[in-house]
């Protein structure tokens, strides 16, 4: 039997799936239910957010042989097509490999053509940004006052480069990127429908490093199954990831602030040894003085936080700092950071970067 990837298995096929974009979904639900149905849509946002989730989500809304509807049946044979992306009146287009204007000429000379037995021609063309200026402009008129039969939705990571003639056809809609906990629990829901073990820190690291990516999330989560052999452990995570582990980088957060250099070059001998990505040394730093300084300006929540099981040490640690010592050292690692690309090598760059805030805090 051929595997399916998670994130194709458990793409959402109804609006009611759709995570953290409840602004799109109600205003797509409102749009159907009413029947002020538009020409145009242009969905924007970062990578792995769902826009060409939504994109489908919207052809089959239009497409469903039940009629115009905010919730497809899924049953009949368009939608069952758009789902398996046979649906022959369903274009979708990479713009990125058809940026020409004679590619975009050879499809608007289409378009007049009748769908073959759905109720509309829907073109979805994905990364629209990467059409040439020329493409744009045949595009332009057509997009305003396309034929009755014809809808379009684009789809962009970056709508800076779409023209204003462009987006003022259309009907935007700005995807949020979602949050380390909704990706959290959808992991979670998942895991114990795919019959998975897990632990919950591995979880909340894939969650912090999906940036807001869902599909990056179950990508990474596909990756971690497959290292632990059918287990997601926090140890797989931390080796697929090339960062510390968490106790080793708040040991070294903890010298840093005591200004204990001798520890310090202990410590990142032995995060060498381990094979890390050294950029990653002071992300994770960073992070726990992130915490540090919110323990020492604000009663926080440390309830389901990413770092919950060291919250009585960073409370006590946060006790023992000053506040201003705590800020600059964030600053200097932060700058440490982006310096990184012009040092020798980047674990000299990391070295060079704490010795410096050691001698300055």
């Amino acid at each position: 039997m051929t595997h399916q990837i998670l994130a194709r298995k458990w793409r959402p096929q109804s609006f009611e799936d759709v995570i953290g974009q409840k602004h799109i979904v109600s205003a797509l639900h409102n749009e159907f239910s009413l029947k002020r149905i538009h020409n145009a849509w242009l969905l924007s946002g970062s990578r792995g957010i769902g826009k060409t989730t939504i994109a489908r989500l919207i052809a089959k809304s239009l497409n469903c042989q039940t009629g115009v509807t905010q919730n497809p049946c899924r049953k009949c044979i368009i939608c069952q097509e758009i789902e398996k992306g046979l649906c022959l009146d369903v274009l979708e287009i990479d713009a990125a490999s058809r940026t020409k204007v004679e590619d975009m000429r050879d499809i608007l000379d289409k378009i007049y053509y009748s769908p073959t037995k759905s109720r509309f021609k829907i073109y979805l063309i994905d990364e629209v940004h990467m059409l040439s200026r020329n493409s744009f402009n045949a595009l332009l008129k057509t997009l305003e006052e396309p034929p009755k039969h014809v809808k379009f939705i684009l789809a962009t990571t970056d709508i800076e480069k779409i023209p204003k003639t462009i987006i003022s056809r259309c009907l935007c809609f700005k995807l949020k990127t979602l949050s380390e906990e909704k990706i959290f629990n959808l992991l979670k829901k998942i895991l114990i429908k795919e019959n998975v073990k897990f632990d919950q820190d591995s979880l909340k690291k894939i969650s912090y490093y999906a940036k807001g990516s869902m599909r990056d999330a179950l990508n990474l989560l596909e990756h971690a199954i497959n290292l632990g052999h059918g287990y997601v452990k926090i140890e797989n995570i931390i080796e697929m990831l090339g960062i510390p582990s968490e106790e080793y980088s708040f040991l070294l957060t903890n010298a840093i602030l005591n200004k204990e250099p001798k520890k310090i070059i202990s410590l990142l001998n032995e995060i060498n040894n381990s094979g890390v990505e050294w950029e990653e040394v002071l992300t994770e730093i960073l992070r726990f003085l992130y915490y540090i300084s919110i323990s020492q300006s604000f009663s926080f929540a440390w309830k389901d936080n990413i770092l919950e099981n060291y919250a009585y040490k960073i409370q006590k640690l946060a006790k023992n700092i000053d506040k201003k010592s705590v800020q600059l050292c964030y600053q200097i690692l932060i700058n440490g950071k982006k310096e990184l690309n012009f040092s020798p090598t980047a674990k000299i760059g990391v070295e060079m970067s704490i010795l410096r805030a050691i001698d300055t805090i």
